[in-house]
């Protein structure tokens, strides 16, 4: 599957990294859930409850490629970097 399939899976989970500030101030993704990219170690056993595959992103990618660096290492698997929020909604069918 490529990214476009994977983000309309319809099991898909869409994990925003960024701030509240950055999402209130450059805009959101539908059924997107917002976890800032420093309370992911505190908020893992709830991560682990979402469905997969699992697509996270930030502004530009960089923090998402962290994350699901961090994710995977704890163990998850069917997880992406969607790159920026821009990107995803982009790909997102409307």
């Amino acid at each position: 599957m490529n990214l476009k399939e994977i983000i309309n899976h319809p099991n898909v989970t869409l994990l925003d990294v960024r701030e509240e500030e950055e999402l209130i101030n450059e805009g959101k993704v539908p059924n997107a859930i917002l976890i800032p990219m420093n309370e992911i170690p505190e908020k893992i056993e709830e991560i682990k409850k979402f469905s997969t595959p699992l697509v996270v992103f930030c502004r530009s990618g960089n923090r998402s490629g962290k994350v699901v660096e961090y994710l995977t290492s704890q163990g998850f698997s069917d997880i992406y970097n969607g790159g920026g929020f821009k990107d995803v909604n982009e790909l997102l069918d409307k």
